[in-house]
C-alpha cells in the first residue's frame, strides 16, 4: 500500500477514487509509565514510554486504515493525516485518515 501526505503520487496516474478511509485506536496510561513519568518530571527528559506508546498507538491506526483501504480495492491511499485528541482522562485518541485510490501499477 503506497502511503503518502500528498494529494497526488509521484509518478503515478490516479485512475480511481475509492473514497475516505480511517482508522483510530483509544490508548490509556500504565501506572508503572506514570510512575517513571513522574519521575521525569522532576529532572527532566524524554518520556521514552510515552514516545514509544504514542508510536504504537500510531502504527495501529495507520494498520487499520491500510485494511479500510485494501477492502475497498484501493493500493494507494492520498492525503493521508493524523490527530490525536484526549477522550476522557488519561486516554487519548490517534485518528489517521485520507482518501484511498487505486493508482496506475
Amino acid at each position: 500500500m503506497i502511503i503518502v501526505t500528498t494529494d497526488y503520487v509521484p509518478g503515478k496516474e490516479i485512475k480511481e477514487y475509492k473514497g475516505f478511509v480511517k482508522g483510530n485506536t483509544v490508548q490509556s496510561k500504565h501506572i508503572g509509565k506514570d510512575i517513571m513519568a513522574g519521575l521525569k518530571t522532576i529532572v527532566g527528559g524524554e518520556i521514552k514510554e510515552y514516545t514509544q506508546m504514542m508510536d504504537d498507538a500510531r502504527q495501529v491506526a495507520i494498520g487499520r486504515m491500510v485494511e479500510e483501504a485494501k477492502q475497498k480495492g484501493a493500493n494507494a491511499i492520498i492525503g493521508v493525516r493524523l490527530t490525536t485528541a484526549a477522550i476522557m482522562a488519561n486516554t487519548s485518541e490517534i485518528l489517521a485518515y485520507g482518501t484511498a485510490v487505486v493508482v496506475e501499477e
